[in-house]
């Protein structure tokens, strides 16, 4: 079934864009939502239209869009978060926190139009953000851990060498005597 849609749906479609989808998600939540029509031949005919009309509105929209996508064209997005020994995060990194850390640098982005996988391990990721049909950046998620696990970690490793030694002397002292 085609559909003509109203209004963007993130992994569908853009407004005015004529997508294919199962006959029951168009008629029961499409159509009732308002989100779309059935594309008709006349409904094409009068998207036709409107998009002719609506040419240099559309452009105006892709260049602000596209203007909004060069302020994130060298941002790094760093999250800190805690950690567990193994690297595994308590909870994950999602869309709204990336949102979250932007609006912290000054820039404004709706979580909305941003995509990626939850993260949730220690890493760099990339996301995902959808300013207009054909304006996408990518941009690079970085996660680190919020207390560093290496200052832990030198004092594990002293603590068990000390201890390791005297009884590694204390073994072959008292194997040396049975064996003779």
């Amino acid at each position: 079934m085609q559909i003509i849609l109203k209004q963007d749906i993130i992994g569908l479609g853009y407004k005015n864009e004529i997508v294919d989808v199962k006959p029951g998600y168009g008629r029961n939540y499409l159509i009732p939502k308002k989100l779309g029509v059935i594309a008709t031949p006349s409904a094409k005919k009068v998207l036709a239209e409107n998009l002719r009309q609506q040419a240099h509105k559309i452009e105006v929209q892709k260049a602000a869009a596209q203007k909004r996508a060069d302020q994130l064209q060298d941002v790094v997005v760093e999250v800190a978060a805690k950690v567990s020994s193994t690297g595994q995060l308590y909870g994950s990194v999602n869309a709204a926190i990336v949102a979250a850390e932007l609006a912290k640098k000054g820039i404004e982005v709706d979580r909305k139009i941003i995509t990626m996988r939850d993260i949730k391990t220690v890493g760099e990721y990339e996301a995902v953000v959808h300013f207009f049909k054909d304006v996408e950046v990518k941009l690079p998620v970085k996660v680190v851990a919020e207390n560093a696990p290496k200052e832990a970690a030198p004092v594990v490793e002293e603590a068990p060498a000390v201890e390791e030694a005297p009884e590694v002397e204390a073994a072959e002292e008292e194997e040396a005597p049975a064996a003779e």
